[in-house]
């Protein structure tokens, strides 16, 4: 908990402004809370004794040996007993497991926990749990057989079950393929087809047409970038001093996976890597009773994985029962209380061999009500079926089917798939439903069609179905698939769990082809009086999208309808309650600030509008304004504009409204008065043109345990754009960090991370950077070789916002100024005008008394004479008319400068408008 406790505060400190670094930010905090967490965290007893072991189990793919580091937790009582061996998430060691080892030996078990290869203390490379991994975990069978405190079947075969999620889960699966020894096994939110979950498809072809569209297959749809590139950042830390570009990786699967993140495609040796680490290619060889507890909040392994689990081992006429659950990867760590005694309930019946009668039944926690930030606690049901019967209805017990309305519609999608509508961000798909909102669409990249008003409740167990005829401008297509719950006049609608089914088609005929698309799994009731809406969209945030510009035509086909599986389900006496539990409910209620913003992004359609005369103007404001609820107002009819090749300094006292300024302009938070236009485009939240935008406002948000080179790769294919767009050398130049650009960020000082902060506003090379306190953390060599950078920038014709208090480094950087105060505009325009605009003036003179005289006749006053020549004030003539005097009048004027610089400037300015 202490851990989980440190990521939350360092999710809330990562927060910042950047639409993309929120997004990377808040998904990693949630992948390292969630999907490794494990059952509960329970006080470890003092009876439990543990013994930690460093255990040799052979070489690994570089032909190194490899060492594990493990422990052993034994029961209170000293007889013989059953014993668990725990496999931890991925990204996580032993020590995630440490609560439930502690929970499970009180019960009565010999329970091993272990850092896989690559994890940890662990040495080795991370493989995916290939079959180096899968060999480690019988080497650990092994070492329990050969423990005199471990129940045995037979010299060497200990009595033993594995657990585990996710990472850990997969790995149940397979070591239980493989190795008869082991007699039980409790896989949690985890895989069957790596190839599927990474590479999803949820289409298979329909219809009839002379030309068949090709339906790519399963492991060869739509790469899922964001999922992947998180896995892989996670196992990125080197195990050594000398990082190295794969990290703790095989190189093998690291260069497939670059060539995925690449191409958005698999080529042949990734089909080969992934299939090795599938359950799938031994489900049906596993006779260890299985349990399959399955997140119904998970946009990573969905329920079809566990369905695809499910159906193999059942097939084998293996034991397996069937839990969903309200949590996943997406869900932080609900229901653990449940979890905790489901898996230990398993474990009593099938390694302790307690006489319990044996539980096969489908369990599905129905929610009730909604989170909220005032409500961490949604009310909810476990219902249950005699069996499990599966998703798209072949084993359900019946279907509904609900007709759809809608003529053909077409819809756009951009080149490179930018900008992106958001239906989940990994790590926070059903967060984003709990901030509200309908689809969130973009204008023009999604065809939607209604059922009619529902006149009875339509209770959804499983994966509905849905016949679309679909063609493309360039006979492929990328597509995303979703089914809505609406209200009947169309104001409320959600998404439920915020999930989508991806599809990719390739060699689509000019007229088009019928699909048959699978969409999401869920357990969902669409309440009399709403609609069910279905939305085919053309990008979606999480997925590798075509380069290319393209146009989709929309239309339902065959019966126009959705198929609905449903299943009467009996309430269990289980339980109401909470359904978030320990760092999850943390997680929930600390994220919800940074989800309010993706709550904005999905209602981005709402951006709209256009001024052609506009559009090589970077930055116009007009009449803006900001007031609260309080009354007050914190920016008041601020008009401004800001042209190409400009250093602007917007500057003003403390709450003068730079910051809120700054927020608007970047989408955060909304105008109450007038407007911001960038490029001639309406800001508002998730406008399409802030592409074009770099910022850096509220500070830099980095991944601790990533290096500067890392975080910068990483944030870039958050983007989808191809890495040679990144400009990626121009900003490792101005990070200026050297070999510490290797370095994990972690150990940066706050110059190092802001110089990186620059660094990574600058990616892509944006037309219109915007940063605040730019300079905040450097030092003085550091300050004049930004000042220079950035005037360089601006010289290429694009634009810089900056906002600093360094008034001087205003003064010599900027070309432009921008003053506020108390939320209104005191001053705009050129440095120089700003400075001139101070009637203190100093000469340098030949003859100081008769410079004097000449000053006096033109109104000068505050004269003072001095060896070195005079100051004076002008009242009314400028400069430049009393040298030309000076000079008519034989006095030879050696230098004349303003009095007052910037800051005196400003402080004037200030000044006037209190």
């Amino acid at each position: 908990m202490a851990r989980a406790r440190q990521r939350l505060s360092r999710l809330l400190r990562l927060l910042s402004s950047s639409r993309r670094r929120v997004l990377v930010v808040l998904v990693v905090a949630v992948l390292l809370i969630g999907a490794v967490g494990s059952f509960a965290a329970l006080t470890a007893q003092p009876t439990v004794r543990k013994l930690a072991l460093t255990v040799p189990v052979g070489a690994g793919a570089d032909g190194k040996p490899v060492a594990l580091d493990t422990t052993l937790f034994f029961p209170p009582a000293g007889e013989r007993a059953p014993a668990v061996v725990l496999a931890h998430g991925f990204g996580g060691s032993k020590d995630d497991e440490q609560a439930d080892a502690v929970s499970l030996a009180r019960h009565g078990y010999v329970v091993l926990t272990y850092s896989a290869r690559g994890f940890g203390s662990s040495t080795g490379q991370i493989s995916l749990d290939s079959r180096y991994e899968v060999q480690d975990a019988q080497r650990l069978v092994d070492l329990l057989g050969r423990r005199p405190e471990v129940r045995s079947d037979a010299p060497g075969d200990p009595r033993v079950g594995f657990a585990g999620e996710s990472y850990g889960g997969a790995l149940s699966l397979l070591v239980a393929g493989v190795d008869r020894r082991v007699d039980a096994i409790v896989p949690s939110i985890t895989w069957n087809d790596l190839g599927q979950s990474l590479f999803p498809q949820f289409a298979t072809s329909g219809g009839a047409s002379s030309t068949p569209a090709q339906v790519v297959g399963q492991g060869a749809g739509v790469f899922k970038r964001l999922w992947a590139g998180l896995f892989f950042g996670a196992g990125s830390e080197p195990q050594g001093a000398v990082p190295t570009p794969c990290g703790r990786f095989a190189a093998q699967l690291c260069a497939a996976y670059e060539s995925a993140a690449g191409t958005g495609r698999p080529n042949p040796t990734i089909r080969r890597l992934l299939r090795e680490s599938n359950p799938a290619s031994v489900a049906g060889q596993i006779t260890a009773p299985t349990l399959l507890i399955q997140g119904e909040t998970d946009s990573l392994f969905p329920l079809s994985e566990a369905d695809a689990n499910a159906r193999a081992i059942a097939g084998n006429g293996t034991p397996v029962k069937v839990v969903w659950y309200a949590g996943g990867h997406d869900g932080g760590s609900a229901e653990a209380a449940r979890r905790r005694d489901l898996t230990t309930g398993w474990f009593d019946h099938y390694l302790r061999r307690d006489g319990s009668p044996p539980d096969t039944r489908f369990e599905v926690t129905k929610v009730a009500a909604g989170l909220s930030t005032t409500d961490s606690t949604a009310a909810s049901t476990v219902v249950s079926a005699d069996g499990y019967p599966g998703l798209t209805g072949h084993r359900a017990v019946g279907t509904k089917t609900v007709q759809l309305n809608g003529s053909a519609q077409t819809i756009v999608s951009p080149a490179g798939g930018d900008p992106a509508e958001i239906t989940a961000l990994p790590g926070l798909g059903s967060v984003l439903g709990l901030v509200g909102g309908g689809p969130g669409s973009l204008p023009g990249q999604d065809a939607q069609f209604d059922s009619p008003v529902l006149t009875g409740t339509v209770a959804l167990v499983g994966a509905p179905s849905v016949d679309v005829r679909i063609s493309s401008s360039t006979g492929n297509a990328t597509l995303f698939a979703k089914l809505y719950d609406v209200s009947a006049d169309g104001r409320e609608s959600s998404l439920p769990q915020q999930l989508a089914s991806p599809l990719r088609l390739e060699g689509l005929p000019t007229l088009g082809r019928t699909v048959r698309i699978v969409l999401p799994a869920v357990a969902h009731d669409f309440p009399t009086g709403h609609r069910l809406r279905l939305v085919v969209s053309s990008t979606d945030q999480g997925y590798a999208l075509p380069q290319d510009s393209r146009t989709y035509r929309i239309a339902l086909a065959g019966a126009r309808s959705v198929i609905l599986p449903t299943v009467p389900l009996q309430a269990t006496g289980g339980t109401r309650g909470p359904l978030i539990g320990g760092a999850g409910a943390g997680l929930l209620l600390l994220a919800l600030a940074g989800l309010w913003l993706a709550r904005r992004l999905r209602r981005a359609g709402a951006v709209a509008g256009v001024d052609a005369a506009l559009a090589d103007v970077p930055l116009v404001i007009g009449g803006l304004g900001k007031a609260y609820a309080d009354g007050f107002r914190a920016v008041d009819d601020l008009s401004f504009r800001v042209e190409r090749g400009q250093v602007v300094g917007l500057l003003g006292p403390n709450g003068a409204g730079k910051t809120t300024t700054m927020r608007m302009l970047l989408g955060l938070i909304r105008p109450t008065d007038g407007e911001i236009r960038v490029f001639g485009h309406r800001i508002g939240p998730g406008a399409p043109v802030l592409s074009r935008v770099g910022a850096l406002v509220e500070g830099p948000g980095f991944l601790p345990h990533l290096s500067g080179r890392g975080n910068l790769l990483l944030y870039w294919r958050t983007t989808g754009r191809p890495i040679e767009a990144a400009h990626l050398e121009e900003a490792l130049a101005i990070a200026g960090l050297g070999a510490d650009i290797e370095r994990k960020v972690r150990k940066y000082s706050h110059g190092m991370r802001q110089r990186l902060a620059i660094a990574q506003a600058m990616l892509g090379l944006p037309d219109l950077l915007v940063l605040d306190e730019p300079t905040d953390g450097l030092d003085p060599p550091q300050i004049r070789e930004m000042r220079s950078v950035l005037r360089a920038y601006a010289e290429e014709g694009r634009t810089v916002l900056v906002s600093s208090h360094q008034l001087a480094e205003v003064e010599q950087t900027c070309t432009h100024c921008v003053v506020m105060h108390r939320g209104q505009l005191v001053a705009h325009g050129s440095v120089g005008d700003l400075v001139g605009a101070a009637r203190s003036v100093a000469l340098v003179v030949d003859d100081p008394a008769r410079a004097a005289e000449v000053a006096r006749r033109l109104g000068a006053t505050d004269i003072s004479i001095s060896s070195a020549g005079l100051t004076l004030t002008l009242d009314g003539a400028p400069p430049a008319a009393l040298v030309r005097a000076l000079v008519e009048a034989g006095v030879a004027v050696d230098q004349l400068s303003p009095q007052r610089r910037l800051e005196q400037a400003f402080l004037s300015l200030v000044g006037s408008s209190q």
